[in-house]
């Protein structure tokens, strides 16, 4: 065997290896199928509309790779949910987040093995395969600050519409009705009301407003109204507890939050401004003293 074709697989040989070690870590950290119901009608529903029914394993060679990741992996509940928190958008889907997940693994893996060596790319190659879990987190984390924005606001105007003798439903439709520009808040709520026109009842349209969400005062709230609906208690009275509980909350956050801000600014304080201060200060003075030193 030649010089050349040994160099050639011993370059292949950590590539292999790494994208072994790759799948091994990721099978290890994924969680243990579930048995599914064969009776479970909604579940057969939801695979069959999915977005991954797009993938064309015999026509493509990269998707029969993505739909083997996917059943290696058990991805799919965990990629829908993810499209469901950023609001179901057209894009990206569940397919193209892990499309997504897929070329960041194998772009990462062939940086770190040209800047690098190919120890580093097999240790960072899985942390590449999660990148963009962390992005769409703060997409998440960023969607629930907006829709929480003016919860509190919108639990009181419910409140009052309430007691005005309407059911909440018809007081979540005036909300929207109302609203010059709707918030996201109130889109979900507009999806909630339009599921119950389509035939959900309320409990299941505030549930699945609730898991859209994702926001645990989403959940608080729709369990506020399925309790009230249950037991017949007074949910004027539970929701104006409710919102001052929430701005309550806000309060402490802020508070805490400012009292944070000094031990964060010590960082910049000491990297950035204090040297500028100790130069500006200090440097008169060394210039008086090499000036004074050339002269001897």
């Amino acid at each position: 065997m030649s010089v050349r074709a040994l160099s050639i697989i011993a370059m292949l040989l950590p590539v292999v290896g790494g994208f072994a070690v790759f799948f091994l870590v990721l099978k290890l950290v994924s969680p243990a199928e579930e048995a599914e119901a064969i009776a479970d009608l909604e579940a057969r529903q939801i695979k069959s509309t999915s977005s991954f029914a797009r993938l064309r394993p015999q026509e493509n060679l990269l998707d029969r790779f993505a739909l083997w990741i996917l059943q290696i992996f058990k991805l799919q509940p965990k990629l829908e949910e993810i499209c469901l928190l950023l609001g179901s958008p057209n894009k990206p889907q569940p397919v193209d987040i892990l499309f997504e997940k897929i070329y960041y693994t194998f772009g990462g893996f062939i940086l770190t093995l040209i800047f690098f060596s190919w120890i580093w790319a097999l240790i960072l190659t899985p942390l590449f395969f999660y990148i963009p879990d962390l992005k769409y987190t703060a997409e998440v984390q960023k969607r629930q600050q907006e829709i929480l924005g003016n919860f509190p606001t919108t639990v009181d105007l419910a409140a009052l519409i309430i007691e005005s003798g309407l059911d909440y439903m018809t007081a979540f439709e005036r909300i929207v009705k109302i609203a010059k520009k709707k918030t996201l808040l109130e889109i979900e709520i507009e999806k909630t009301l339009n599921e119950t026109k389509l035939g959900y009842s309320r409990r299941e349209a505030l549930e699945r407003m609730s898991a859209r969400t994702g926001a645990q005062d989403i959940r608080s709230f729709v369990g506020l109204i399925v309790q009230s609906d249950e037991l017949g208690t007074s949910l004027v009275e539970l929701l104006r507890n409710f919102s001052v509980d929430l701005r309550f909350r806000r309060v402490n956050k802020a508070e805490k939050l400012a009292a944070q801000a000094s031990t964060k600014m010590l960082i910049p304080l000491f990297v950035f401004i204090f040297p500028v201060v100790f130069i500006m200060l200090l440097a008169p003075m060394i210039s008086s003293f090499a000036g004074a030193g050339s002269l001897f």
